[in-house]
Parts: C-alpha cells; structure tokens; sequence
C-alpha cells in the first residue's frame, strides 16, 4: 500500500482536531472569562530508506545527506491563551468582578478548591459569597477579631451576611466639642434665659439623648456661666433627675455676677399678713410657706399640700391641693420668673449689715430668704437674716449656680479658660452619676471665641472630639457592601460606620498555562502549573487590582478563529486529495492485470 495514504488520513485527522479547537473557541465566545485554545502540528515520524554518509578525504567523494520519507502527522500541543486579558463588560451588579493580571479567584465545593477567572458572584442564603453558575463558596482571609486587620491564613469560606455582621453594635458618646462664636452683644446670650446650646449624645444601647445648656453672661462680659439645664430623651420626654444630681452633673455650685432687679407683680398678688401669697380676685391660695416649709427647710417638692381658703366671689369654702413645687412656680409667676423656677430660687440679693451689728453684710439667695419669711411670724419682713420682700422691687447682684465659667480674652477674643484655669480647655459631664448606659462625656472648649458676629453667636456643640473620636453612635443596620481593588470587602451601616469583613484571596502560578481545565470555568492545580499552598496571595502585591460591577469577557479573537478556519478546511481539503490521487495511482497499478 501506499504511505501517502497513510500520510492522508493523519492529515485529515489532525485537521478535524484543529477544527474541534476552533469550533470551541467559537462556542465559548460570550463564555465569562473563557480562555481561547490553539493547536500546533508535529511531523509524525520518517522512514529512513539510506543513512546519512560522511565525506572520504581518501576517495576525494563528498557526503550524502539521509534519505527519509515522512509518513504523516500529529498533534503536537494545544496550548490555552491563559494570560490574554479579556475586554470589560460592564454589569452594575457590586458582587461581580473582574481581576485585572494575571492572578485566579479560589473557590471550593467544600472538599477541594478550583481556580477561575469568572468573577460572577452573589451572596448565597447562608450568607457566603459564592460563584453564580455553581454555588462554589468564594475563599479568602477573615480578620483578626484581635486586632481588626486581615489575617493571612489557610483560605476559608468569605461569610460575609452572618448575623453578626448585619448590624454594627452602639457606642456611649465619651467626647464631645464645643465651637464657634459667642458675640456679647447678641440677645439671646444678654438677657437673663441665656443662649441655648444642646448636645445631642448616646447611650451605651445606643438610645439617643439631648443636653440642653445654657450660656449667661456675667458683668465681666468675658466670662459666661455654662450650665446643664436638662436632658431629653429620643421622644423629646425629660428625663427624671432629681435637683441633687442635677446640680452636680456639670461642675459645683459657684456664683455669677450680673446685677438686675426682682419686682413683685402686686396687681394680680398680694402677700397676707400670715406668710401665705393669695390671689388677689378671688382669695386663692397659691402658695403657704408656713407648710411648704419644715423648721426652714424646704419639703420634697413633690408633697402634695391642702390650701382652703373662702373664695371671694361665691363666698365658698374651696380646698385644692398643690405640690411644693408647683407653689414655688406660682411664686416664679409672681416674681416675673414663669417657667423659671430654679432661676428666681438662686437669685443673689446683697444683704447690708443689721444697725447692731451682729448680723455682718452677706449675698443672700431667694431661696434663702424664702427660708426666712416662712420663719418670721406675722410676715415681718425681719427675722433670722434677710427675708423676700412683699413688694416693690428689689436689685440683685447675681445668682447661684451648678455649672462651668467659660472665660475669652477681652483684647483677642480667643477662648481662655474654664474656671479661672488658663490651661484648662474641657469639662466633664458627670452623667454616669446617673448610673444605667450613660458615660461621661469630656467636652473641649478650645475652638470657642468672643468676636463681633453682628449680634448673632454661632456657638454650637456636636459629639466627639476634634478628630472625631469618642462620638458614639446607634445601632447601626447593614445598608451596603462594597470590594475594593485589593479584595477587601468592607460594610457599611446607616450609623454611619464601617466594617471591614474580609478579603478575597488570589492564587498565582508559574505556569498558569498548565492548570487543566475542570469545566464550568474551573481549572485545577497540576505538577506542570505548580501546586496552591492554600493561603495565596494578595492581588495587589503582583501589580493585579480587582474591578467590581464587571466582568472579564471571553479572549477569543474572531477574527483570528475564522482565518484559521479557512486555513484548517483547506488543509483537510488537500490531504483528502492526497487519498484521492493516491486511491487512482492503486487503481491503474491494478488494472496492469487485464
């Protein structure tokens, strides 16, 4: 028989081999990350009919080359265009991504990994991130609950919607700041309610609260009280702090000096000779400080007190029933001081020396000579120090308070001290004395100041410190996740804050062209690509970065795929030729025999 015949069918068999490749190539060519294959031929072997024969320098005759006649084909490698980087395609979906270099995603089925280039992802319902087509769980680094940061360790299953990570846990606020302008001739800080400024902090469940504080200015119009007035829940409710805690939340008792004037409202009151303050249309008792009053001590202010009096219009006996407190209310309204109790109370009036000298001069509060009227029989307005007068007016010199003095610089305007205390810039308030989830709070003065701001103060306070630490925070809900360029997948909270959850990891190999195909986009490790040492490598630390909300596209060139077709189809066309012709030669030397 002929070898040609032979040489013919090894052509057409390679051929069809070369075509299965392209075919391939082509299917795949919308493939996720596909990478294009390529064969080479091998000549498949030569029969020698004469040796290759050196020259003879004796005979003078030359050498003669072998005689070898090739006997046909075979396929000598399909090599994968494993580094080719396909084109982006853009998806908008955060958990798809594509690498850019030459480096490999690591899933695992559970028992062993595989290696892809196919970046479609999506968050399974346990909460792991897994590849779309197969479910394989996505392998990375977890972070170090020690010390926050990754932890380059044995790749793990990314669980990146566990139930821990769903929220971001609350935080008591423990700094806080005050900045901005407080101009001395703005209103709101000269008259006598003072400049509001709240503070809006946590707790440690992360329940939100308001301190209300107020600023007044003194005499010495560089310097300012600082007081806590109140505090308010989320609801706008007050929160229940009794007088004694209060007054120690914010610094200790000290006085401010500002003079000003008490007047008695004698239209619509009037004092009885007994101590007690009626109305004067009808005879109503507002307030008896001969029972609100025990040995000059003031009662709880929630001791409910009877008042009869005979009213004057109907001639009736009326009983009604008042608080301690809301008797000292009705002696704020009288005084001028409605909605302002505590104020009226720690009025300072300056006391003169008695005539005998015994009782030396002395600043003596409302509150005090509330004390002491209720002591002085008949309503004299003399007795045991000074009493309130029954009516008129009357000056102050100042006032007592619970709180801070927040001093400037009259020449510069800068802030200059908390208490006399030049180096002094913070202040505590105290609210772990109210014990439950609150923590003190340290609040900086230092970005405060005295300029003219054209009567209008812009001093505010804000959680946290200059840097913004110590701010607290609420419980926080998962809103988003997002993928950096080095894998690291970080969560954000609508508190506000971040987590880092963990990071892809990369596996890189010698000779990425020898990892053999698993199907479904996968490869595996083999002895030719080198082996995975189970812990990989971060992408960025080969030039490689990571892009989400696209996917790398198939690397087959069309173009290149059907000009080697046409190629491979004349090539199969002139090797069934070659049996063809060879068929017809056998032919004729047959028919030599007729």
């Amino acid at each position: 028989m002929m070898r040609s015949l032979y040489s013919g069918v090894a052509g057409l068999k390679t051929h069809q081999t070369k075509m299965d490749v392209i075919g391939n190539n082509i299917a795949n060519v919308n493939t996720t990350a596909y990478k294009a294959s390529s064969i080479v031929f091998n000549e498949l072997m030569s029969q020698t009919t004469q040796r290759a024969s050196g020259p003879n320098a004796t005979t003078g005759i030359g050498g003669v080359n072998a005689r070898q006649i090739g006997l046909g084909v075979k396929s000598g490698a399909i090599n994968i265009n494993i580094s080719g980087q396909g084109s982006a395609q853009s998806t908008g979906n955060p958990f798809d991504i594509m690498i850019t270099g030459d480096n490999f995603f690591v899933v695992s089925n559970g028992m062993e990994n595989f290696f892809t280039r196919d970046g479609s992802f999506y968050v399974d319902g346990a909460g792991n991130l897994a590849m779309t087509s197969t479910g394989y769980n996505v392998m990375g680094w977890q972070v170090d609950p020690e010390t926050g940061f990754i932890k380059q360790d044995n790749v793990t299953a990314l669980r990146i919607m566990s139930t821990a990570n769903l929220t971001y846990p609350p935080e008591a606020t423990t700094m806080a700041n005050m900045s901005g302008i407080i101009d001395k001739n703005d209103t709101d800080v000269t008259n006598p309610n003072g400049k509001a400024v709240n503070l809006n902090f946590f707790d440690a469940l992360g329940y939100q609260y308001t301190a209300k504080f107020v600023f007044r200015q003194s005499d010495d119009v560089n310097e300012y009280s600082l007081e806590l007035d109140k505090i308010l829940d989320s609801t706008g409710k007050e929160v229940e702090i009794d007088q004694a805690t209060l007054d120690t939340l914010l610094g200790g008792a000290t006085k401010q000096y500002k003079t000003g004037k008490i007047a008695f409202d004698d239209k619509t009151y009037e004092w009885d000779g007994a101590g007690k303050m009626i109305n004067s249309a009808t005879g109503e008792i507002m307030a008896d400080l001969a029972q609100m009053y025990d040995g000059g001590t003031l009662k709880d202010r929630a001791t409910e007190i009877e008042l009869t009096y005979t009213d004057k219009i109907t001639n009736a006996e009326v009983t009604v029933t008042r608080t301690v407190q809301e008797q000292l209310d009705a002696l704020a309204k009288a005084y001028g001081y409605e909605g302002s109790t505590d104020e009226f109370l720690n009025q300072l009036v300056q006391a003169p020396a008695s005539e005998d000298g015994r009782t030396p001069a002395a600043e003596v509060s409302v509150s005090q000579m509330l004390a002491n009227l209720a002591q002085t029989p008949g309503g004299v307005a003399e007795g045991e120090g000074m009493t309130l007068p029954t009516s008129g007016s009357f000056g102050t010199v100042g006032r007592n308070y619970y709180g801070i003095k927040v001093a400037f610089d009259g020449d510069k305007g800068h802030f200059a001290g908390i208490n006399g205390q030049l180096t002094v810039s913070t202040a505590k308030l105290n609210l772990s004395a109210l014990g439950g989830n609150f923590e003190d709070i340290e609040i900086d003065f230092s970005e405060t100041s005295m300029f003219d701001n054209k009567g209008t103060s812009t001093i505010g306070a804000v959680s946290g410190d200059l840097d913004g630490l110590g701010t607290g925070r609420r419980l926080g809900d998962m809103i988003g996740v997002s993928i950096q360029r080095d894998g690291m997948i970080y969560a954000s909270y609508d508190n506000g804050m971040t987590r880092l959850l963990g990071q892809i990891a990369t596996a890189a190999f010698a000779n990425a062209s020898g990892l053999e195909k698993a199907g479904d986009n996968l490869y595996s490790a083999t002895m030719n690509s080198g082996e995975f040492d189970g812990i990989g490598v971060d992408i960025t630390a080969n030039g490689g970065y990571m892009s989400t909300g696209q996917l790398e596209m198939s690397n087959v060139d069309l173009s290149a795929e059907f000009t080697d077709m046409i190629t491979t189809q004349r090539g199969f066309q002139a090797n069934s030729r070659i049996i063809t012709v060879s068929d017809t030669l056998l032919e004729e030397l047959t028919n030599l025999k007729r």
